[in-house]
């Protein structure tokens, strides 16, 4: 299990949405034992099967998405940032691209921000972590 620091919260950007890993644990501990023996790499398949299905899951079924955050993270401490990009939902999982970062503290809290306010939003997100859409 991962240690934290009190006091800074646990943000997790997952696509263009911040969750706070803090709030109320998304998994039981029970669950969290079960989980224990699943790789980075079992994972990394699993949110390509969500995110083939559900391209938006991190709109659409957010306690799932906060669930996949708070496993990625728990995998690999230093990975705070995940795209799942699906081209269109129900495609094959092996067309949804996935990326992973770690970003300064700073950013996750601004982007946090912004999204409280409504005005983060997918294109915002994506030139200032994921640079896809840069040009």
């Amino acid at each position: 299990m991962t240690l934290v620091m009190v006091g800074v919260p646990m943000l997790f950007l997952l696509n263009d949405v911040v969750f706070d890993l803090d709030e109320a644990c998304p998994v039981t501990p029970a669950d969290a034992r079960r989980f224990e023996k699943l790789g980075f790499d079992y994972l990394l398949e699993l949110g390509c099967e969500l995110f083939a299905e559900d391209p938006l899951l991190h709109r659409n079924d957010p306690s799932r998405a906060r669930r996949l955050a708070w496993l990625i993270h728990d995998r690999g401490p230093d990975i705070n940032a995940a795209l799942f990009a699906a081209p269109e939902a129900g495609c094959d999982p092996a067309l949804v691209e996935p990326q992973f970062c770690a970003l300064p503290g700073e950013v996750l809290a601004q982007l946090k921000a912004k999204c409280g306010k409504g005005r983060a939003d997918t294109v915002a997100v994506d030139r200032a972590v994921w640079g896809r859409m840069a040009a």
